[in-house]
């Protein structure tokens, strides 16, 4: 075995970090000296620098890793490489002659780390010619999507025990966010692991604060719209269940004069990766998505994740809502539930046809009602899930705790705030008025709460005209080289150059995540942006447009574009559209036009509704032909209601 290296002098000249977070160290040389390693720590946690560094530091021989989503392979060896660790990866993306280069480049030892898919490690052919790379250890990212009982199960990582066979000799490293006691250990099973050493950090995350409301339909959208102008500062995740409803979230958002993206795993991947973009380098702040948002998302300050269902799982919430305050900074994860939140639940439980999936299901279901239900302390039955068994009985940041947000306190109007209202969220560096009330909960009497409770009192504040600058130079930058913003400067980094204004190199130097490559590569340039603002510069207000989801629907329609171009240019689903429509045919907007829906089909449909009402969708669906979709519905009964209004007698006074 070769000597221990310097770990802290890697971690300064790579990362430009002067300590390790807790347990880094002790995985990077358990890695080192070539044991079999599980590690469970928190998303922002620092799981990547574990292997990355081991990997850095052997200059003769490539760690494999073994990661679920092309972007985030991309992203990862786009950060590498940008610190000065070559890295590669292996997957769909590439061209077959690309392919076969970095095969070559492996063969020959190139790569510190080389990324693949589970489906491309699988193969027998990947097998025969990795067999001829000289590989130091294999790392499985996400490694709770091997076990039956996680609650992101995936059939291809059941098949990575096969690198045990085929590579006995070779260290295995399973990494994950969120695993209960029962999916470590078929984690370590699955994969054969060797007297494996356990790194299982805490899952409690004291400066997260858990709240939970069970709500209405009517309420729900107000309380969303509070809840998101009521954060001044950072980035907002917004969580919905459903395709449609991340959508429909979106174009109310926007709407509503409140900017959002929508992302969802069904928009193309140009489109998905635009929009994520734009989030991550805080051109818009919120983001709307479903689960398929946030696997390996580097972003820190990150203010507020909102929900607006129940997740399938505890394990999904802890993971979603803990993108929330990876800079350590306290942050709110809100759960708006709705009793129909259940029968949703209920009803995809029952479409599992294997028998032990159904009851692994229910039992996931359970725990989630359990907590959206429960009187006790949210924290405490987070850390209790995974197997962890704190001392302390009170955690001073959760609504069972004490804790209270004044949005989610008043009381809520049932009316639907208007679609056509424009409110601009605030701002960064607009005048904002002050957040909320900080303070920390007070325990009830006889609770014991953790050492260190958090008072939840923000960090001093930096100059919001330098952090813009500095912004607008990092995405000009990450354009020009066609790489995500973060991966230029992490905004941990921003905040710090903001905080510190370094007047040279070496202070450049002591800048949180500025190593030696990064120093080299950006250093000048970011003097001469800060003197550039030191002289007056200040950063260009990008052209915004007024034009809503709703405006510019009515101007595609009025260009004559048919329900299905608006879809393809709008990057939305055809039934998004086709509601979003409905609702302007109901404001009289917009005229029903006869060419949406063929005209047997908007008679059958009007039948039905004069049968059954025009109350519920889901009897008129079930009395019309199988074809027959929900949007072609809610656009005739938008035609009849309009009828309705302009038919209705009008008052004398």
């Amino acid at each position: 075995m070769a000597p221990s290296p310097d770990l802290h002098a890697a971690l300064r000249r790579y990362w430009g970090y002067e300590s390790f977070r807790p347990m880094q160290e002790g995985i990077v040389r358990n890695l080192w000296e070539g044991r079999d390693t599980c590690v469970v720590m928190p998303t922002g946690g620092g799981k990547s620098l574990c292997y990355q560094l081991p990997a850095a530091l052997d200059e003769q021989r490539t760690a494999v890793v073994v990661s679920p989503l092309i972007a985030l392979m991309q992203d990862q060896v786009a950060q590498l490489e940008q610190i000065g660790i070559s890295a590669g990866l292996l997957n769909s993306s590439l061209a077959q002659k690309a392919q076969n280069e970095v095969m070559q480049q492996a063969r020959a030892g190139r790569f510190r780390l080389l990324y693949l898919s589970p489906e491309r490690l699988i193969r027998q052919e990947t097998f025969w010619w990795l067999a001829e790379v000289p590989v130091s250890f294999f790392v499985i990212d996400e490694a709770h999507c091997i076990s039956q009982w996680g609650h992101e199960f995936r059939p291809e990582y059941r098949q990575l025990k096969l690198l045990r066979e085929h590579f006995a000799e070779r260290p295995i490293a399973a990494f994950t966010a969120s695993a209960t006691q029962r999916v470590r250990h078929d984690i370590m099973e699955q994969l054969g692991l060797r007297d494996p050493r356990k790194f299982i950090a805490s899952f409690h995350r004291p400066n997260l604060r858990y709240l939970v409301r069970q709500c209405d339909a009517q309420e729900q959208p107000e309380l969303l719209l509070r809840g998101l102008r009521s954060y001044p500062e950072g980035n907002l995740i917004v969580y919905a269940p459903t395709i449609k409803r991340v959508e429909e979230t979106a174009d109310f958002l926007a709407g509503q004069g409140i900017p959002a993206v929508p992302y969802h795993g069904q928009m193309d991947a140009a489109t998905r990766r635009r929009n994520q973009e734009r989030w991550m380098s805080d051109e818009v702040r919120v983001l709307v998505g479903t689960i398929a948002f946030g696997l390996g998302i580097n972003k820190a300050a990150v203010r507020a994740v909102i929900h607006l269902a129940l997740p399938q799982s505890l394990e999904h919430y802890y993971q979603e809502a803990g993108r929330a305050g990876r800079d350590g900074q306290p942050s709110d994860c809100v759960l708006l539930w709705q009793k129909r939140d259940l029968g949703l639940l209920t009803y995809f439980i029952r479409q599992i046809s294997d028998q032990a999936e159904k009851k692994r299901a229910w039992e996931r279901y359970d725990d989630i009602k359990r907590f959206a239900e429960s009187t006790t302390c949210r924290h405490l039955q987070i850390c209790r899930h995974f197997g962890e068994s704190p001392k302390w009985t009170s955690c001073r940041a959760c609504d069972r705790c004490g804790v209270e947000l004044p949005w989610l306190e008043e009381p809520v109007a049932v009316s639907r705030p208007s679609r056509r209202k424009k409110v601009k969220l605030t701002h960064p560096q607009a005048a904002a008025p002050p957040r909320r009330p900080e303070r920390a909960a007070e325990p009830a009497a006889g609770a014991v709460t953790p050492p260190g409770a958090p008072t939840f009192a923000l960090s001093p504040e930096i100059e919001p005209g330098l952090r813009d600058y500095l912004r607008a130079w990092r995405r000009a930058v990450a354009q020009e080289q066609g790489v995500p913003a973060f991966v230029i400067l992490h905004d941990t980094s921003l905040v710090d150059l903001c905080r510190i204004r370094p007047q040279t190199l070496e202070q450049v130097r002591g800048v949180y995540g500025f190593g030696e490559v990064k120093t080299a590569r950006y250093g000048k340039e970011i003097l001469g942006v800060l003197e550039e603002y030191q002289h007056g510069k200040r950063a260009t207000p990008e052209a915004s447009t007024e034009e809503t989801p709703g405006d510019q629907t009515l101007r595609l329609l009025a260009d004559g574009r048919t329900l299905e171009e608006i879809a393809q240019i709008r990057h939305r689903r055809l039934d998004t559209v086709m509601d979003l429509v409905a609702r302007l045919v109901e404001g009289g907007n917009v005229e029903f036009d006869p060419a949406w829906v063929d005209a047997s089909r908007r008679a059958s449909i009007e039948a039905a509704a004069a049968r059954l009402g025009s109350e519920r969708l889901r009897p008129i669906k079930e009395a019309v032909a199988p074809d027959i979709t929900y949007g072609e519905i809610r656009l005739v009964l938008a035609k009849l209601a309009r009828r309705r209004v302009k038919s209705a007698p009008t008052s004398n006074f």
